[in-house]
């Protein structure tokens, strides 16, 4: 039997940050470059492990989600400016974030030379064009591997779509889920909506966590798709048994959850029909490329030529040609 090809899908924002924030390596003029280090080194260790035969980067466009702070202005607002590991702070803080940005813009910059397919769209999550990507036809025989600590991408998970968490060094498919949780990917933006978000600024319910949620309805483990209506609807029926406290806040926060849900699910994704055609077109038509010298140059001039991605090198030329 002919082994299923292999999709990377990378959030590469929150790849990038975990690199940036830990990551001391200086170039030779003495500037930060552990964002951009990071980023090859990783790319390096996950294609050693995953050998996708297709690499798909996504990034957090401007302004986050248009939609979602539509649906609710403070959404993802008060978060703290991400800044370097206090061991490596060598810069003033206006310093440090220019040369965040200039990471940023530069690592874009390098991947351009690689045989990856990079997404970025003013207004739209990296979250939304993952899962549009993963839940395309032309690729309902691959095996997906996603790429990110965001527990976002839980619901995701099915048959052939698996989650690799490098902050947490963690693995998760369908079945490893469930067991943990006792709740099935289809059914986790349900919970989460329940227990909100702090990180993005969605308060839940109130009183209630994962272990509670998934203790106090059950059915969440089931693979069929749950409604917000019908978690509502158990809650008002296990009430006549059960005076609990959970039952009572889903049913008095009911907007809170249903607003939840909407800003939270994937299975949607919140996409216009423009971008979607645009990421469909962009897939068909990639340039799929290796310019070794053009990123050996970059490297040369951003001051750390001495980093050894030799085995990186290999895997891109075996990609290129099979692209």
């Amino acid at each position: 039997m002919k082994q299923k090809k292999r999709l990377l899908v990378i959030d590469q924002l929150n790849l990038f940050f975990r690199s940036y924030i830990v990551n001391p390596t200086l170039s030779t003029d003495g500037q930060p470059v552990g964002g951009l280090v990071g980023v090859i080194k990783s790319l390096q260790k996950i294609c050693r492990e995953v050998n996708p035969d297709k690499i798909i980067i996504c990034w957090d466009g401007e302004g986050g989600s248009k939609k979602r702070k539509l649906m609710k202005k403070d959404y993802k607002a008060g978060r703290k400016p991400i800044r370097l590991n206090r061991d490596i702070r060598t810069l003033s803080e206006s310093e440090e974030k220019s040369n965040k940005v200039w990471q940023l813009e530069r690592t874009l910059e390098y991947l351009n030379h690689m045989p990856v397919i990079q997404f970025m769209y003013r207004g739209i999550e990296a979250d939304d064009i993952i899962a549009y990507v993963c839940g395309l036809k032309e690729y309902s025989n691959w095996q997906k591997v996603i790429v990110s600590s965001d527990k976002d991408f839980f619901q995701l998970l099915d048959d052939e779509t698996i989650l690799y968490r490098p902050v947490q060094k963690k693995v998760l498919n369908k079945h490893k889920l469930i067991e943990e949780f006792n709740i099935h990917p289809r059914n986790f933006a349900i919970a989460r909506a329940m227990v909100g978000d702090r990180s993005d600024n969605l308060a839940g319910v109130g009183k209630v966590g994962l272990p509670s949620a998934a203790k106090r309805f059950p059915f969440l483990k089931d693979e069929r798709s749950v409604t917000v209506t019908e978690v509502v609807d158990y809650c008002k029926e296990a009430l006549n048994e059960k005076k609990l406290k959970i039952y009572e806040n889903v049913i008095d926060n009911k907007d809170i959850f249903e607003r939840n849900y909407q800003m939270m699910q994937l299975y949607t994704p919140s996409l216009s029909i423009n971008a979607k055609k645009e990421i469909r077109e962009t897939l068909k038509n990639a340039d799929m490329s290796f310019n070794k010298t053009g990123v050996v140059t970059m490297m040369v001039r951003d001051g750390f030529d001495d980093l050894d991605w030799r085995e990186l090198q290999a895997f891109f030329r075996r990609l290129a040609l099979d692209n």
